[in-house]
Protein backbone atom coordinates (compact mmCIF):
# COMPACT_ATOMS: atom_id res chain seq x y z
CA UNK A 1 0.00 0.00 0.00
CA UNK A 2 2.82 2.36 0.83
CA UNK A 3 4.41 1.77 -2.56
CA UNK A 4 1.15 2.63 -4.34
CA UNK A 5 0.73 5.85 -2.33
CA UNK A 6 4.37 6.83 -2.89
CA UNK A 7 4.06 6.23 -6.64
CA UNK A 8 0.84 8.27 -6.81
CA UNK A 9 2.42 11.13 -4.84
CA UNK A 10 5.48 11.11 -7.09
CA UNK A 11 3.36 11.09 -10.25
CA UNK A 12 1.23 13.96 -8.91
CA UNK A 13 4.25 16.08 -8.01
CA UNK A 14 5.77 15.54 -11.46
CA UNK A 15 2.50 16.55 -13.12
CA UNK A 16 2.23 19.72 -11.01
CA UNK A 17 5.87 20.61 -11.64
CA UNK A 18 5.40 20.09 -15.38
CA UNK A 19 2.40 22.40 -15.41
CA UNK A 20 4.23 25.03 -13.40
CA UNK A 21 7.28 24.98 -15.66
CA UNK A 22 5.35 25.15 -18.95
CA UNK A 23 4.01 28.74 -18.55
CA UNK A 24 7.43 29.95 -17.41
CA UNK A 25 9.13 28.41 -20.43
CA UNK A 26 6.52 29.93 -22.72
CA UNK A 27 6.96 33.38 -21.15
CA UNK A 28 10.74 33.17 -21.53
CA UNK A 29 10.38 32.28 -25.21
CA UNK A 30 8.01 35.21 -25.79
CA UNK A 31 10.37 37.64 -24.05
CA UNK A 32 13.33 36.51 -26.11
CA UNK A 33 11.52 36.89 -29.42
CA UNK A 34 10.55 40.52 -28.74
CA UNK A 35 13.88 41.63 -27.27
CA UNK A 36 16.33 43.48 -29.53
CA UNK A 37 19.68 41.89 -30.30
CA UNK A 38 22.42 44.36 -29.40
CA UNK A 39 25.84 44.06 -31.00
CA UNK A 40 28.81 46.04 -29.74
CA UNK A 41 31.45 47.30 -32.15
CA UNK A 42 34.79 49.13 -32.08
CA UNK A 43 37.23 50.57 -31.17
CA UNK A 44 37.67 51.69 -34.79
CA UNK A 45 40.67 54.01 -35.17
CA UNK A 46 41.54 56.68 -37.69
CA UNK A 47 44.55 55.91 -39.88
CA UNK A 48 46.93 57.79 -37.57
CA UNK A 49 45.28 56.46 -34.35
CA UNK A 50 44.47 59.97 -33.08
CA UNK A 51 40.71 59.36 -33.01
CA UNK A 52 38.52 56.33 -32.47
CA UNK A 53 34.87 55.36 -32.25
CA UNK A 54 32.97 52.51 -30.66
CA UNK A 55 29.35 51.77 -29.92
CA UNK A 56 26.34 49.49 -30.10
CA UNK A 57 23.83 48.74 -32.86
CA UNK A 58 20.44 47.07 -32.55
CA UNK A 59 17.13 46.70 -34.39
CA UNK A 60 13.83 47.35 -32.67
CA UNK A 61 10.33 47.82 -34.16
CA UNK A 62 11.71 48.00 -37.72
CA UNK A 63 14.31 50.68 -36.92
CA UNK A 64 18.06 50.21 -36.70
CA UNK A 65 19.57 52.20 -33.82
CA UNK A 66 23.23 53.10 -33.34
CA UNK A 67 24.62 54.61 -30.16
CA UNK A 68 28.23 55.62 -30.68
CA UNK A 69 31.06 57.24 -28.75
CA UNK A 70 33.93 59.24 -30.22
CA UNK A 71 37.25 60.08 -28.57
CA UNK A 72 40.15 62.25 -29.66
CA UNK A 73 42.57 64.39 -27.64
CA UNK A 74 44.14 66.86 -30.08
CA UNK A 75 43.29 70.41 -31.22
CA UNK A 76 41.65 69.00 -34.36
CA UNK A 77 38.35 67.15 -34.70
CA UNK A 78 37.52 63.48 -35.16
CA UNK A 79 34.86 62.39 -37.67
CA UNK A 80 32.70 59.30 -37.90
CA UNK A 81 31.10 58.26 -41.18
CA UNK A 82 28.05 56.04 -41.48
CA UNK A 83 27.13 54.46 -44.83
CA UNK A 84 23.89 52.53 -45.06
CA UNK A 85 21.78 50.73 -47.65
CA UNK A 86 18.09 51.61 -47.44
CA UNK A 87 15.26 51.90 -49.94
CA UNK A 88 17.30 50.41 -52.79
CA UNK A 89 20.20 52.89 -52.63
CA UNK A 90 23.23 53.86 -50.56
CA UNK A 91 23.28 56.88 -48.25
CA UNK A 92 25.94 58.35 -45.98
CA UNK A 93 26.47 61.05 -43.41
CA UNK A 94 29.30 62.31 -41.24
CA UNK A 95 29.40 63.65 -37.68
CA UNK A 96 32.38 65.58 -36.32
CA UNK A 97 33.34 66.02 -32.67
CA UNK A 98 36.06 67.57 -30.53
CA UNK A 99 37.27 65.78 -27.39
CA UNK A 100 34.71 63.19 -26.26
CA UNK A 101 31.27 62.82 -27.78
CA UNK A 102 28.34 60.42 -27.89
CA UNK A 103 25.16 60.33 -29.92
CA UNK A 104 22.34 58.02 -30.98
CA UNK A 105 20.64 57.93 -34.36
CA UNK A 106 18.12 55.61 -35.99
CA UNK A 107 16.43 54.97 -39.31
CA UNK A 108 13.74 52.65 -40.72
CA UNK A 109 14.55 50.12 -43.41
CA UNK A 110 18.33 49.84 -43.08
CA UNK A 111 19.62 46.60 -44.61
CA UNK A 112 23.39 47.16 -44.26
CA UNK A 113 25.35 49.65 -42.15
CA UNK A 114 29.06 50.48 -42.30
CA UNK A 115 31.24 52.92 -40.35
CA UNK A 116 34.74 54.36 -40.39
CA UNK A 117 36.64 57.02 -38.45
CA UNK A 118 38.66 59.98 -39.75
CA UNK A 119 40.78 62.64 -38.05
CA UNK A 120 41.61 66.24 -38.97
CA UNK A 121 38.89 66.65 -41.60
CA UNK A 122 36.05 64.47 -42.89
CA UNK A 123 38.29 63.00 -45.61
CA UNK A 124 41.79 62.78 -44.07
CA UNK A 125 43.48 60.02 -42.08
CA UNK A 126 40.47 57.73 -42.53
CA UNK A 127 40.68 54.25 -41.08
CA UNK A 128 39.28 51.05 -42.58
CA UNK A 129 35.57 50.51 -43.20
CA UNK A 130 33.73 48.13 -40.85
CA UNK A 131 30.28 46.59 -41.20
CA UNK A 132 28.31 47.05 -37.99
CA UNK A 133 24.87 45.83 -39.18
Amino acid sequence: MRKVLAAAALAGSIAVTGLAVAPTAQAATTTQSTAASVSSWGKFYSKNHKAYTYGKTWKQHGKVYTHWYGKESTPRKGYVWFRYYSGGSWHKFVQGWDGSYQATWSKHGIKKLYTYTCWGSPSTYCGPVHRIY
